[in-house]
Parts: structure tokens; C-alpha cells; sequence
């Protein structure tokens, strides 16, 4: 063998032991790093309860408090990072499902959060402001009927007043009443539909505009339901098609003035909407067994979604509508 290949095979043998050394001490090994990571892997299909279910019955709106099993709204399990922080939201149904996740969630981002709700709610109503408080976060409770144009007015600018502004615009609240049959929706029950789903976004967002400012974001939650509506929720199913493109039009007539308009579509998720009226009890016993999660969802699982979509990184999306439906749906 040369000097000089010898040399050669040296400096090699230097350098890729040095790199090897460097890289040891910077890193972890494979194995220790997949090991770290799996520790924290969890299942999602056995995450959470699965049917079948308790039968189960409340009058409408009904109480999580009350549900068996309770809906998990991420009271223990979410955790903040800052991401909204000095953000100012108003959520409506902001006592349970849905809109409790999204309020826990903003509260420890760092937003203060304002809840509206029915007055027959205030219990839970009253868990989410102390959860909000909990974080050191003005939580402000804003009871009251969305179905009259007057109260979401003022809804609004109380709302305002209480935050010192409005920057997030959560239009959650809804109404959901199975029906068999179109013979058996009266017209009393389509108008509250209608008037709770649709009419009150419309309100709500309207009123808002004076408010929100360039980096505003107004987030609908929309459902499955708008892409593929089950044969005994017919009035629910057209409020909620008509949210998903009152949300495209809306971001594009929003978009130019800074202020991002977004949605959610849920699919089957384990809320008082489905103990007070939303499901039949047949339906309620297997409730998301037919996803291929073989489960329904919970709250708190869909609560990252409402933070991205208000959160100055999410910049670039509006006219969206982000789905969670455990392997169906179609957003």
C-alpha cells in the first residue's frame, strides 16, 4: 500500500468517526428516539368510548354535565402554547360540544373568551367561565336567544364591550331535531331551525364587521351534513349546506378587507345535540359506530381546528371548511 492511499484511508476514518461522535452527542439514537416518540402514539380508535351506548334522553338543549358518557371538551387534555394570545373571540354555544372545546382551547392560547348559550345551559355555562378564568383569562357569560335579531346585535357589541374588542367570531350554536318524516316538521320547528342555524349567523356576522379588523377571523361550524344529509335530519341538513356557502361567499367578499372566513364540518360527534332530541334512541345506542374509527368523535379532538383557523399562521386560508368526521364526510 502507498503513503498516499494510506493517508487517504486515514482521513476518512477520522472524519466519519469524529461525524459519528458529533452526531451521537447531538442526537439520540434510532432506537431511543422511537422509542420516546411511541411512548406518546396513542390509538385513535380506542381513544375514546365506543358504542354501544346507554340509552338516553334530556330536553332540548340538554347538559353535558348530565350525558353518560361525559364528552371530553379537553378540560384536562389540552394544552396551550400561546398561540392567540391577546386574541378577543365571542363563541356561541359556547357551553358544551363544540363550541366549550373551542373555548378552553382559545382561553389557554392566551384569548380572552366570550360565551353565549341558552339561560337553560347555565350550568354548563358556568364549568367553561371558570375553566376560562382558570387560565387568567377574562371569561365573560352572555346568555340569551339567537333567534331575535335585537339580542345577537347586542350580543355583539356587549361581547365587544366586555373584551375591549372582537377579533374572532365563533358562529357555533345550532339546532338539531330528528324527524322520521318531512310531515312531521312543523313549521314552529323549521323557523327555530332556520332562525338558530342560519339567521343568526347572518346577524351575528353582519353586526361584527364593525368591529373586526384586518387579521379577524369568523369560523362557522358547518357538519357532514351539508355534503351528505341523513334522510331524518332534512331542516338541520339545509342550514348547514347553506353555513358552508355562506362561508365561500363571505371569504371571498371578506378576503380583500383582511379578515378570514372559515369553516368546520363535523361528522358524528358526542354532544347534548344528540341526548336532546338530534338522534333517535336506535341511532343514539351505536352512535359512530359506522365510521371507520368505530366511534364518535369527542369535542376536545376537533378543538386544534379551531385554533389554527383563527391563528395568525393559518394567513393564507379562508373560504375553507376543515373536516373531522373519523374517516367519512368529505371536506
Amino acid at each position: 500500500m502507498s503513503k498516499t492511499r494510506f493517508f487517504h484511508l486515514t482521513r476518512r476514518s477520522v472524519l466519519a468517526a469524529t461525524s459519528t461522535t458529533l452526531a451521537a452527542s447531538a442526537f439520540p439514537s434510532f432506537s431511543q428516539a422511537t422509542s420516546k416518540d411511541m411512548s406518546s402514539m396513542q390509538d385513535p380508535t380506542t381513544k375514546y368510548p365506543k358504542p354501544p351506548f346507554q340509552e338516553q334522553k334530556q330536553p332540548f338543549p340538554g347538559l353535558a354535565r348530565k350525558m353518560t358518557p361525559k364528552p371530553d371538551h379537553g378540560e384536562t387534555s389540552y394544552k396551550g402554547s400561546g398561540r392567540l394570545k391577546g386574541r378577543k373571540a365571542l363563541i356561541t354555544g359556547g357551553d358544551s360540544g363544540l363550541g366549550r372545546a373551542a373555548a378552553i382551547a382559545y382561553a389557554r392560547e392566551g384569548a380572552d373568551v366570550a360565551i353565549n348559550y341558552l339561560p337553560d345551559e347555565e350550568p354548563d355555562a358556568r364549568e367553561v367561565i371558570a375553566l376560562i378564568e382558570k387560565e387568567g383569562r377574562k371569561g365573560v357569560a352572555l346568555p340569551g336567544d339567537l333567534r331575535d335579531e335585537a339580542f345577537c346585535e347586542k350580543l355583539i357589541d356587549d361581547a365587544a364591550k366586555a373584551l375591549g374588542g372582537l377579533d374572532i367570531l365563533v358562529n357555533n350554536a345550532g339546532r338539531q331535531q330528528q324527524a322520521a318524516s318531512i310531515s312531521e316538521i312543523t313549521t314552529e320547528a323549521f323557523d327555530a331551525t332556520m332562525k338558530t342555524n342560519i339567521y343568526a349567523m347572518f346577524w351575528l356576522t353582519k353586526a361584527a364587521l364593525k368591529h373586526l379588523q384586518p387579521g379577524s377571523s369568523i369560523i362557522q361550524t358547518t357538519s357532514e351534513q351539508a355534503y351528505d344529509p341523513s334522510e331524518n335530519l332534512v331542516d338541520y341538513a339545509i342550514t348547514k349546506a347553506a353555513g358552508m356557502n355562506f362561508t365561500k361567499s363571505m371569504a371571498k367578499q371578506l378576503g380583500p378587507k383582511g379578515i378570514r372566513v372559515n369553516g368546520v364540518a363535523p361528522g358524528p360527534i358526542w354532544t347534548p345535540l344528540q341526548v336532546s332530541g338530534g338522534a333517535t334512541m336506535e341511532k343514539l345506542v351505536i352512535f359512530g359506530g359506522d365510521t371507520p374509527m368505530g366511534r364518535p368523535g369527542q369535542p376536545a379532538e376537533l378543538a386544534s381546528i379551531y385554533v389554527q383557523l383563527a391563528d395568525n399562521g393559518a394567513s393564507f386560508s379562508t373560504g375553507q371548511v376543515y373536516g373531522a368526521a373519523g374517516g367519512g364526510g368529505q371536506p
